[in-house]
C-alpha cells in the first residue's frame, strides 16, 4: 500500500499564495488532490496522470491552482495562487491508477492538512 504523506497549508490571507506538496512511497498512475470542508463529500480539484502529465482542474481553481509532480521524488505539488476564501478546507492528496477526479479511483490518501481563510 502507498503511503502519503502531506505538509503545507495553513491560515492565509485573500489574494495570497501557498504550495502543497505530498511525498508517496512509490509512484502511482495518477495523483490528485481533494478538498473537504464541513457538511460536503470530499471532492475532486486537480489530478495529473504522472506519466504523460495530463492534468485536469476544476474550473473554479484554473488559471490560479497548478498541479505537478516530481517522478524522481515521488512527490506532487499543488501550488495555490490568488487565494480566496472559497479555497478554504482540508485538503487531501491522493494516488490511485485511474485519470479523473472522482474519490473511488483513488485507493491511497494522505492525512489531509487544512487551509484556511485568515482575511
Amino acid at each position: 500500500q502507498v503511503q502519503l504523506v502531506q505538509r503545507g497549508g495553513g491560515s492565509v490571507r485573500t489574494g495570497s499564495s501557498l504550495r502543497l506538496s505530498c511525498s508517496a512511497t512509490s509512484s502511482s498512475p495518477v495523483m490528485a488532490w481533494f478538498r473537504q470542508v464541513p457538511g460536503e463529500w470530499r471532492k475532486g480539484v486537480a489530478a495529473i496522470n504522472t506519466q504523460n502529465y495530463s492534468k485536469r482542474l476544476i474550473d473554479s481553481v484554473q488559471g490560479r491552482f497548478d498541479i505537478s509532480v516530481d517522478n524522481a521524488k515521488n512527490t506532487v505539488y499543488l501550488p495555490m495562487d490568488n487565494l480566496n476564501p472559497d479555497d478554504s478546507g482540508t485538503y487531501y492528496c491522493a494516488a490511485g491508477r485511474y485519470f479523473g477526479l472522482q474519490e473511488g479511483y483513488f485507493q491511497n490518501w494522505g492525512q489531509g492538512t487544512q487551509i484556511t481563510d485568515s482575511s
